[in-house]
Protein backbone atom coordinates (compact mmCIF):
# COMPACT_ATOMS: atom_id res chain seq x y z
CA UNK A 1 0.00 0.00 0.00
CA UNK A 2 1.71 3.51 -0.83
CA UNK A 3 2.01 5.81 1.73
CA UNK A 4 -1.30 8.01 2.49
CA UNK A 5 -0.58 9.56 5.94
CA UNK A 6 -1.36 12.99 4.53
CA UNK A 7 -4.28 11.73 2.77
CA UNK A 8 -5.50 10.50 6.09
CA UNK A 9 -4.92 13.61 8.06
CA UNK A 10 -6.11 15.74 5.15
CA UNK A 11 -9.73 13.84 5.61
CA UNK A 12 -9.78 13.82 8.77
CA UNK A 13 -9.80 17.39 9.11
CA UNK A 14 -12.52 17.90 6.16
CA UNK A 15 -14.53 15.29 8.32
CA UNK A 16 -14.87 18.45 11.23
CA UNK A 17 -15.57 21.23 8.88
CA UNK A 18 -17.90 19.27 5.66
CA UNK A 19 -20.12 16.19 6.51
CA UNK A 20 -18.06 12.93 5.77
CA UNK A 21 -15.18 15.03 4.40
CA UNK A 22 -16.68 15.40 1.45
CA UNK A 23 -18.83 17.51 -1.26
CA UNK A 24 -20.54 15.28 -2.87
CA UNK A 25 -20.97 11.23 -1.86
CA UNK A 26 -19.49 9.65 -4.56
CA UNK A 27 -16.15 10.67 -2.83
CA UNK A 28 -16.54 9.48 0.00
CA UNK A 29 -15.21 5.73 -0.93
CA UNK A 30 -18.12 4.64 0.98
CA UNK A 31 -18.57 1.13 -1.95
CA UNK A 32 -14.38 0.48 -0.87
CA UNK A 33 -14.07 1.14 2.32
CA UNK A 34 -11.06 2.99 3.65
CA UNK A 35 -10.57 6.93 3.35
CA UNK A 36 -10.50 8.57 0.39
CA UNK A 37 -7.45 9.74 -1.37
CA UNK A 38 -6.77 13.33 -1.32
CA UNK A 39 -5.30 14.75 -4.89
CA UNK A 40 -3.20 17.48 -5.35
CA UNK A 41 -2.94 17.90 -8.58
CA UNK A 42 -3.44 16.28 -12.62
CA UNK A 43 -1.42 16.28 -15.78
CA UNK A 44 -2.47 14.40 -18.85
CA UNK A 45 -3.60 10.69 -18.10
CA UNK A 46 -2.49 11.29 -14.03
CA UNK A 47 -3.69 12.16 -10.55
CA UNK A 48 -1.31 12.88 -8.04
CA UNK A 49 -2.45 12.88 -4.27
CA UNK A 50 -1.22 14.74 -1.10
CA UNK A 51 1.83 12.17 -0.12
CA UNK A 52 3.21 12.55 -3.81
CA UNK A 53 2.18 9.30 -5.23
CA UNK A 54 0.91 9.07 -8.86
CA UNK A 55 -1.72 6.99 -10.39
CA UNK A 56 -3.01 6.26 -13.94
CA UNK A 57 -6.59 8.05 -13.86
CA UNK A 58 -9.29 5.93 -15.37
CA UNK A 59 -12.08 8.20 -13.19
CA UNK A 60 -11.32 11.82 -15.26
CA UNK A 61 -13.00 13.33 -12.81
CA UNK A 62 -16.24 11.20 -13.55
CA UNK A 63 -16.50 12.18 -17.21
CA UNK A 64 -15.30 15.46 -18.61
CA UNK A 65 -11.81 15.42 -18.60
CA UNK A 66 -12.08 13.22 -22.14
CA UNK A 67 -8.79 15.47 -23.03
CA UNK A 68 -7.37 14.62 -19.83
CA UNK A 69 -5.83 16.95 -16.74
CA UNK A 70 -4.79 20.00 -17.70
CA UNK A 71 -4.96 20.37 -21.51
CA UNK A 72 -2.90 22.98 -23.11
CA UNK A 73 -5.27 24.07 -25.39
CA UNK A 74 -8.33 24.72 -22.72
CA UNK A 75 -6.10 26.16 -19.87
CA UNK A 76 -5.01 28.90 -22.49
CA UNK A 77 -8.63 29.71 -23.23
CA UNK A 78 -9.42 29.33 -19.23
CA UNK A 79 -6.97 31.82 -18.58
CA UNK A 80 -7.71 34.41 -21.18
CA UNK A 81 -11.27 34.20 -20.14
CA UNK A 82 -9.86 34.79 -16.61
CA UNK A 83 -8.49 37.85 -17.83
CA UNK A 84 -11.36 39.22 -18.95
CA UNK A 85 -13.46 38.82 -15.82
CA UNK A 86 -14.94 35.54 -14.85
CA UNK A 87 -18.90 36.65 -14.21
CA UNK A 88 -20.98 39.49 -15.07
CA UNK A 89 -24.44 38.38 -14.67
CA UNK A 90 -24.68 39.45 -18.69
CA UNK A 91 -25.18 38.05 -22.06
CA UNK A 92 -21.26 37.63 -23.41
CA UNK A 93 -20.38 36.36 -26.89
CA UNK A 94 -19.00 33.00 -25.65
CA UNK A 95 -22.12 31.78 -25.09
CA UNK A 96 -23.43 32.22 -28.59
CA UNK A 97 -20.43 30.70 -29.89
CA UNK A 98 -20.63 28.22 -27.27
CA UNK A 99 -24.01 27.35 -28.19
CA UNK A 100 -23.16 27.33 -32.38
CA UNK A 101 -20.67 24.63 -31.36
CA UNK A 102 -23.16 22.36 -29.48
CA UNK A 103 -26.30 22.57 -31.98
CA UNK A 104 -23.79 22.01 -34.97
CA UNK A 105 -22.79 18.73 -33.03
CA UNK A 106 -25.83 17.51 -31.67
CA UNK A 107 -28.56 16.15 -34.18
CA UNK A 108 -31.37 16.96 -32.46
CA UNK A 109 -30.63 20.37 -30.71
CA UNK A 110 -32.08 23.32 -32.62
CA UNK A 111 -31.44 25.72 -29.29
CA UNK A 112 -29.85 25.55 -26.35
CA UNK A 113 -29.72 27.01 -22.56
CA UNK A 114 -26.50 26.68 -20.21
CA UNK A 115 -27.06 26.26 -16.74
CA UNK A 116 -24.71 25.34 -13.86
CA UNK A 117 -24.50 21.58 -13.43
CA UNK A 118 -26.20 18.48 -14.80
CA UNK A 119 -28.84 18.24 -11.79
CA UNK A 120 -29.97 21.83 -13.20
CA UNK A 121 -29.90 20.14 -16.77
CA UNK A 122 -32.16 17.53 -16.26
CA UNK A 123 -34.70 19.30 -13.41
CA UNK A 124 -35.13 22.10 -16.01
CA UNK A 125 -35.92 19.82 -19.35
CA UNK A 126 -38.21 17.89 -16.68
CA UNK A 127 -40.07 21.27 -15.77
CA UNK A 128 -39.71 22.84 -19.73
CA UNK A 129 -41.44 18.79 -20.65
CA UNK A 130 -44.11 19.12 -18.37
CA UNK A 131 -44.96 22.67 -19.12
CA UNK A 132 -44.88 21.75 -22.87
CA UNK A 133 -47.18 18.83 -22.77
CA UNK A 134 -49.00 20.26 -19.99
CA UNK A 135 -48.81 16.99 -18.40
CA UNK A 136 -46.96 15.75 -15.07
CA UNK A 137 -46.32 12.03 -14.49
CA UNK A 138 -42.68 11.41 -15.83
CA UNK A 139 -41.12 7.78 -16.70
CA UNK A 140 -37.79 6.81 -15.58
CA UNK A 141 -35.24 4.02 -15.29
CA UNK A 142 -33.92 2.44 -12.15
CA UNK A 143 -30.48 3.28 -11.83
CA UNK A 144 -30.34 6.12 -14.09
CA UNK A 145 -29.35 8.86 -12.15
CA UNK A 146 -30.18 12.24 -13.43
CA UNK A 147 -29.02 14.42 -10.28
CA UNK A 148 -30.51 14.97 -7.17
CA UNK A 149 -33.65 17.01 -8.03
CA UNK A 150 -36.83 15.64 -5.80
CA UNK A 151 -38.61 13.92 -8.27
CA UNK A 152 -35.64 11.63 -9.62
CA UNK A 153 -34.09 10.87 -6.72
CA UNK A 154 -35.80 7.38 -7.24
CA UNK A 155 -34.27 4.19 -7.25
CA UNK A 156 -31.35 6.40 -8.85
CA UNK A 157 -27.95 4.97 -9.63
CA UNK A 158 -24.87 6.66 -9.07
CA UNK A 159 -23.47 7.14 -5.72
CA UNK A 160 -27.19 6.43 -4.53
CA UNK A 161 -26.73 3.14 -5.54
CA UNK A 162 -23.28 2.91 -3.64
CA UNK A 163 -24.39 3.64 -0.37
CA UNK A 164 -27.94 1.47 -0.35
CA UNK A 165 -29.97 4.53 -0.27
CA UNK A 166 -32.37 4.52 -3.86
CA UNK A 167 -33.81 7.47 -2.08
CA UNK A 168 -33.45 10.24 0.79
CA UNK A 169 -35.06 11.28 3.76
CA UNK A 170 -36.47 14.97 2.90
CA UNK A 171 -37.98 14.29 -0.36
CA UNK A 172 -41.79 14.09 0.26
CA UNK A 173 -44.40 11.74 -0.86
CA UNK A 174 -45.43 14.25 -3.29
CA UNK A 175 -42.60 15.54 -5.05
CA UNK A 176 -42.13 11.27 -6.50
CA UNK A 177 -45.78 10.72 -6.96
CA UNK A 178 -45.63 11.27 -10.57
CA UNK A 179 -42.29 9.48 -11.44
CA UNK A 180 -42.57 5.95 -12.77
CA UNK A 181 -40.24 3.36 -12.56
CA UNK A 182 -39.52 0.82 -14.84
CA UNK A 183 -36.70 -1.53 -15.58
CA UNK A 184 -33.88 -0.27 -18.30
CA UNK A 185 -33.99 -2.17 -21.25
CA UNK A 186 -37.47 -3.18 -20.63
CA UNK A 187 -39.64 -1.78 -23.52
CA UNK A 188 -43.08 -3.69 -22.50
CA UNK A 189 -42.99 -2.08 -19.04
CA UNK A 190 -42.74 1.39 -20.53
CA UNK A 191 -45.71 0.06 -23.08
CA UNK A 192 -47.76 -0.99 -19.79
CA UNK A 193 -47.07 2.08 -18.21
CA UNK A 194 -48.39 4.73 -21.04
CA UNK A 195 -51.25 1.90 -20.98
CA UNK A 196 -51.73 2.96 -17.63
CA UNK A 197 -51.34 6.04 -17.63
CA UNK A 198 -52.99 7.32 -20.94
CA UNK A 199 -52.52 10.83 -22.12
CA UNK A 200 -50.71 11.71 -18.73
CA UNK A 201 -47.27 11.44 -19.25
CA UNK A 202 -45.04 14.23 -20.19
CA UNK A 203 -41.54 12.76 -21.04
CA UNK A 204 -39.80 9.38 -20.64
CA UNK A 205 -35.95 10.13 -19.70
CA UNK A 206 -33.30 7.94 -19.51
CA UNK A 207 -29.36 8.16 -19.76
CA UNK A 208 -28.97 6.14 -23.08
CA UNK A 209 -25.96 4.38 -22.01
CA UNK A 210 -26.17 3.88 -18.65
CA UNK A 211 -23.31 5.54 -16.46
CA UNK A 212 -24.40 5.47 -13.13
CA UNK A 213 -24.86 1.81 -12.52
CA UNK A 214 -21.67 0.74 -14.28
CA UNK A 215 -21.80 0.54 -18.13
CA UNK A 216 -24.97 -0.34 -18.82
CA UNK A 217 -25.63 -0.44 -22.88
CA UNK A 218 -29.06 -0.63 -24.54
CA UNK A 219 -30.57 -3.67 -26.05
CA UNK A 220 -31.33 -3.34 -29.80
CA UNK A 221 -34.54 -1.84 -30.49
CA UNK A 222 -35.02 -0.23 -27.05
CA UNK A 223 -33.89 2.88 -28.30
CA UNK A 224 -36.28 2.94 -31.28
CA UNK A 225 -39.36 1.39 -29.49
CA UNK A 226 -38.97 4.19 -27.02
CA UNK A 227 -38.51 6.92 -29.44
CA UNK A 228 -41.88 5.41 -31.26
CA UNK A 229 -43.79 4.55 -27.87
CA UNK A 230 -43.49 8.70 -27.07
CA UNK A 231 -44.53 10.06 -30.80
CA UNK A 232 -47.61 7.61 -30.48
CA UNK A 233 -48.43 8.78 -27.18
CA UNK A 234 -47.45 12.94 -27.57
CA UNK A 235 -44.58 12.29 -24.54
CA UNK A 236 -40.80 14.28 -25.09
CA UNK A 237 -38.19 11.70 -25.06
CA UNK A 238 -35.08 13.05 -23.25
CA UNK A 239 -32.03 11.58 -23.60
CA UNK A 240 -29.83 12.55 -20.78
CA UNK A 241 -26.47 12.94 -22.49
CA UNK A 242 -24.49 14.27 -19.48
CA UNK A 243 -21.90 11.11 -19.40
CA UNK A 244 -22.14 10.38 -22.95
CA UNK A 245 -22.63 13.71 -24.89
CA UNK A 246 -19.36 14.34 -26.68
CA UNK A 247 -17.78 11.43 -24.85
CA UNK A 248 -19.34 8.00 -27.15
CA UNK A 249 -19.16 10.43 -30.52
CA UNK A 250 -18.76 14.17 -30.47
CA UNK A 251 -22.58 14.10 -31.23
CA UNK A 252 -23.25 12.03 -28.22
CA UNK A 253 -25.16 8.40 -28.21
CA UNK A 254 -28.05 9.70 -30.71
CA UNK A 255 -24.95 10.04 -33.23
CA UNK A 256 -23.74 7.15 -32.69
CA UNK A 257 -27.24 5.19 -32.03
CA UNK A 258 -29.00 7.21 -35.01
CA UNK A 259 -32.01 8.30 -32.84
CA UNK A 260 -32.95 12.03 -32.66
CA UNK A 261 -34.58 12.52 -28.53
CA UNK A 262 -36.98 15.95 -28.34
CA UNK A 263 -34.95 17.16 -25.75
CA UNK A 264 -31.06 16.25 -24.37
CA UNK A 265 -29.51 17.05 -21.11
CA UNK A 266 -25.16 17.74 -21.63
CA UNK A 267 -22.98 18.53 -19.24
CA UNK A 268 -19.64 16.96 -18.18
CA UNK A 269 -17.65 17.95 -21.26
CA UNK A 270 -19.01 20.56 -22.90
CA UNK A 271 -17.04 22.49 -19.27
CA UNK A 272 -14.03 20.81 -20.28
CA UNK A 273 -14.06 20.19 -16.55
CA UNK A 274 -15.66 23.19 -14.97
CA UNK A 275 -19.13 23.71 -13.55
CA UNK A 276 -21.79 23.46 -16.74
CA UNK A 277 -24.70 21.96 -17.83
CA UNK A 278 -27.14 22.33 -20.69
CA UNK A 279 -30.67 21.43 -22.53
CA UNK A 280 -31.45 21.59 -25.37
CA UNK A 281 -33.62 20.32 -28.07
CA UNK A 282 -36.77 21.34 -30.89
CA UNK A 283 -37.09 25.09 -31.37
CA UNK A 284 -40.87 25.06 -30.79
CA UNK A 285 -40.28 23.00 -27.04
CA UNK A 286 -37.18 25.14 -26.13
CA UNK A 287 -39.50 28.48 -26.77
CA UNK A 288 -41.88 27.60 -24.14
CA UNK A 289 -38.46 29.11 -21.97
CA UNK A 290 -38.87 32.20 -20.47
CA UNK A 291 -38.58 35.13 -21.59
CA UNK A 292 -40.13 33.77 -24.92
CA UNK A 293 -42.35 31.89 -23.15
CA UNK A 294 -43.98 31.24 -19.81
CA UNK A 295 -42.28 28.22 -17.97
CA UNK A 296 -39.19 29.54 -15.87
CA UNK A 297 -35.98 28.63 -15.43
CA UNK A 298 -32.91 30.92 -14.39
CA UNK A 299 -29.20 30.96 -13.10
CA UNK A 300 -27.08 33.87 -12.42
CA UNK A 301 -24.16 31.57 -13.47
CA UNK A 302 -25.21 30.66 -15.81
CA UNK A 303 -23.21 30.50 -19.25
CA UNK A 304 -20.43 32.10 -16.85
CA UNK A 305 -17.33 33.22 -19.06
CA UNK A 306 -14.93 30.17 -17.48
CA UNK A 307 -17.04 27.28 -18.47
CA UNK A 308 -17.79 28.74 -21.86
CA UNK A 309 -14.72 29.71 -22.81
CA UNK A 310 -13.23 25.83 -21.28
CA UNK A 311 -15.95 24.09 -23.37
CA UNK A 312 -15.10 25.61 -26.75
CA UNK A 313 -11.45 25.05 -26.52
CA UNK A 314 -12.66 21.14 -25.70
CA UNK A 315 -14.91 20.73 -28.39
CA UNK A 316 -13.02 22.85 -30.91
CA UNK A 317 -9.73 20.60 -29.99
CA UNK A 318 -12.52 17.29 -30.44
CA UNK A 319 -13.23 18.50 -33.69
CA UNK A 320 -10.25 19.47 -34.98
CA UNK A 321 -8.03 16.22 -33.62
CA UNK A 322 -11.07 13.62 -33.34
CA UNK A 323 -10.01 11.08 -30.86
CA UNK A 324 -12.68 8.79 -30.71
CA UNK A 325 -11.23 6.17 -33.31
CA UNK A 326 -7.80 5.86 -31.25
CA UNK A 327 -9.84 5.92 -27.70
CA UNK A 328 -12.01 2.68 -28.66
CA UNK A 329 -9.01 1.28 -30.14
CA UNK A 330 -7.57 1.69 -26.55
CA UNK A 331 -11.23 1.25 -24.37
CA UNK A 332 -10.97 -1.75 -26.34
CA UNK A 333 -7.90 -3.11 -25.54
CA UNK A 334 -7.91 -2.15 -22.45
CA UNK A 335 -11.42 -4.48 -21.29
CA UNK A 336 -10.38 -7.74 -23.76
CA UNK A 337 -6.94 -7.34 -21.49
CA UNK A 338 -8.94 -7.43 -17.88
CA UNK A 339 -11.51 -9.88 -19.55
CA UNK A 340 -8.02 -12.00 -19.75
CA UNK A 341 -6.88 -11.29 -16.77
CA UNK A 342 -10.09 -12.05 -14.63
CA UNK A 343 -10.83 -15.35 -16.72
CA UNK A 344 -6.95 -16.67 -15.74
CA UNK A 345 -8.06 -15.76 -11.57
CA UNK A 346 -10.81 -17.46 -12.58
CA UNK A 347 -13.61 -15.31 -11.16
CA UNK A 348 -16.76 -14.48 -12.58
CA UNK A 349 -16.84 -10.85 -14.32
CA UNK A 350 -18.11 -8.78 -17.49
CA UNK A 351 -16.26 -6.10 -18.69
CA UNK A 352 -19.22 -4.01 -20.76
CA UNK A 353 -17.32 -1.44 -22.64
CA UNK A 354 -18.62 1.20 -25.36
CA UNK A 355 -16.56 4.01 -27.15
CA UNK A 356 -14.24 5.30 -24.19
CA UNK A 357 -16.16 3.74 -21.37
CA UNK A 358 -16.49 0.19 -19.15
CA UNK A 359 -16.64 -1.41 -16.60
CA UNK A 360 -15.47 -4.40 -15.03
CA UNK A 361 -18.39 -5.94 -13.06
CA UNK A 362 -17.68 -8.69 -11.08
CA UNK A 363 -21.01 -10.57 -11.97
CA UNK A 364 -21.18 -14.09 -14.00
CA UNK A 365 -23.89 -12.48 -16.22
CA UNK A 366 -24.58 -9.82 -18.70
CA UNK A 367 -25.39 -6.35 -16.92
CA UNK A 368 -28.67 -5.04 -18.67
CA UNK A 369 -30.58 -3.31 -16.20
CA UNK A 370 -30.56 -1.97 -11.98
CA UNK A 371 -31.41 -5.13 -10.67
CA UNK A 372 -28.89 -7.49 -12.44
CA UNK A 373 -25.83 -4.65 -11.90
CA UNK A 374 -27.19 -4.79 -8.06
CA UNK A 375 -26.15 -8.89 -8.09
CA UNK A 376 -22.52 -7.71 -8.58
CA UNK A 377 -20.01 -9.06 -5.81
CA UNK A 378 -19.31 -5.15 -4.63
CA UNK A 379 -16.79 -6.85 -1.97
CA UNK A 380 -14.34 -8.22 -4.22
CA UNK A 381 -14.74 -4.85 -6.53
CA UNK A 382 -13.33 -3.04 -2.99
CA UNK A 383 -10.73 -5.49 -3.01
CA UNK A 384 -9.59 -5.29 -6.16
CA UNK A 385 -9.96 -1.36 -6.08
CA UNK A 386 -7.61 -1.18 -3.40
CA UNK A 387 -5.04 -3.59 -5.08
CA UNK A 388 -4.94 -1.54 -8.14
CA UNK A 389 -4.24 1.93 -5.94
CA UNK A 390 -1.30 0.07 -4.67
CA UNK A 391 -0.23 -0.58 -7.84
CA UNK A 392 -0.95 3.51 -9.08
CA UNK A 393 -4.20 3.02 -11.71
CA UNK A 394 -7.27 4.87 -10.07
CA UNK A 395 -10.62 3.88 -10.56
CA UNK A 396 -14.19 4.99 -9.85
CA UNK A 397 -14.40 3.90 -6.17
CA UNK A 398 -17.59 1.98 -6.57
CA UNK A 399 -18.93 -1.35 -8.69
CA UNK A 400 -21.58 1.52 -10.19
CA UNK A 401 -19.76 3.88 -11.88
CA UNK A 402 -18.22 3.72 -15.42
CA UNK A 403 -14.98 4.04 -16.09
CA UNK A 404 -13.42 6.48 -18.91
CA UNK A 405 -10.54 6.25 -21.34
CA UNK A 406 -9.10 9.93 -22.18
CA UNK A 407 -6.91 11.26 -25.03
CA UNK A 408 -3.87 11.53 -22.99
CA UNK A 409 -3.94 7.83 -22.51
CA UNK A 410 -1.23 6.02 -24.31
CA UNK A 411 -0.41 2.27 -24.97
CA UNK A 412 1.57 2.13 -22.52
CA UNK A 413 -0.89 3.47 -19.95
CA UNK A 414 -3.01 0.61 -21.02
CA UNK A 415 -0.24 -2.22 -20.69
CA UNK A 416 0.73 -1.34 -17.22
CA UNK A 417 -3.12 -1.11 -15.79
CA UNK A 418 -3.82 -4.24 -17.77
CA UNK A 419 -0.22 -5.98 -15.90
CA UNK A 420 -1.72 -4.24 -12.56
CA UNK A 421 -4.76 -5.92 -12.49
CA UNK A 422 -3.36 -9.24 -13.05
CA UNK A 423 -0.68 -9.08 -10.14
CA UNK A 424 -3.67 -7.54 -8.13
CA UNK A 425 -6.08 -10.14 -8.98
CA UNK A 426 -3.46 -12.85 -8.54
CA UNK A 427 -3.29 -11.52 -4.63
CA UNK A 428 -7.23 -11.34 -4.32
Amino acid sequence: MPNLSLSTASHDRARLLIPGGVNSPARAFGGVGGKPIVVSRGEGAYLHDVDGNRYIDFCGSWGPLILGHCHPRVVAAVEQALKNGVTFGAPTELESELAELVIRAVPSIEKVRFVSSGTEAAMSAIRLARGFTGRDKIIKFAGCYHGHTDSMLVQAGSSATTLGVPSSPGVPDGCTRDTIVVEFNDLDAVQAAFGANAAQIAAVILEPVVGNMGTVQPREGFLTGLRELTQKNGSVLIFDEVITGFRVAYGGAQEYFGIKPDLTVLGKIIGGGLPVGAFGGRAEIMDKLMPVGPVFQAGTLSGNPLAMASGQATLRELKDHSPYDRLERLTTRLARGLHEAVHEAGIPHMVPHLASMFTLFFNSAPVTNYSEAKRSNTELFAKFFWRMIERGVYLPCSQYEAAFVSAAHTDTDIDRTIAAARDALAKI
